[in-house]
């Protein structure tokens, strides 16, 4: 039986955003699950909230002893990291990993609030992402799922060059990491195309099977 493993997409994206990441761990050996929420004019709460229902009816139709892994991408890895907060799940979970999430939340949202509330109060995903807000959403480990995050270094975007640290072009490295990972990983690529490498499915293979990164050369 093929391991399933539910992708979530990030901010101002669908799901057609995680198709190569599916194809690659199909190849791979998985069962890839898309999902589309509305990470674009609706706060992380409340996204969440849909997206426990459509896990809902996953789990619903699994096999006994059987459990789902989930891989996010960005504001997706939030998602996921806000959905584990909620204890009903916890045996129905195996190991999860996020991908260029701002687990300390964005810095970029931060300052798109000071140039304009106008501008964070229509695009509410992106005011969730503002440091304090992710602080808010109350996020933790839960034993005993083992979260890896995988972050990137190549800042090829122009609003890479607004933070002042190391990063994707979206997300500075250490806005990825935080304590309670599992394991931890930077690798040479951007924001918009960390996911779309085979690499990165191999990294998010190795992670799930072993709870660690393993690089093969």
């Amino acid at each position: 039986m093929k391991k399933k493993v539910v992708l979530v997409h990030g901010y101002n994206k669908n799901q057609k955003d995680m198709l190569v990441l599916k194809e690659n761990l199909e190849e791979l050996g998985y069962d890839g699950i898309l999902v589309d929420l509305p990470l674009t004019f609706k706060r992380i709460k409340y996204c969440t909230s849909i997206f426990e229902k459509k896990v809902d009816q996953i789990i619903y139709n699994l096999c006994e002893n059987e459990k789902i892994s989930l891989v996010g991408h960005s504001t997706g890895g939030l998602v996921i990291r806000n959905f584990l907060s909620n204890i009903k799940y916890r045996d129905k979970i195996d190991r999860c990993v996020l991908i260029a999430t701002p687990n300390q939340g964005s810095q970029l949202a931060n300052i798109a609030s000071k140039l304009s509330n106008t501008f964070t109060n229509v695009f509410k995903t992106l005011d969730s992402l503002h440091p304090d807000n992710v602080k808010d959403l109350g996020l933790r480990s839960l034993d005993p799922i083992e979260i890896g995050a995988i972050a990137g270094d190549k800042s090829n975007l122009i609003l890479g060059k607004l933070l002042p640290e190391g990063n994707d072009g979206r997300v500075q490295v250490s806005s990825v990491k935080y304590e309670g990972l599992k394991d931890f990983i930077v690798v040479s690529h951007g924001h918009k195309d960390i996911h779309y490498n085979f690499k990165t499915a191999e990294l998010v293979d190795s992670f799930l099977k072993k709870g660690k990164f393993e690089i093969t050369l």
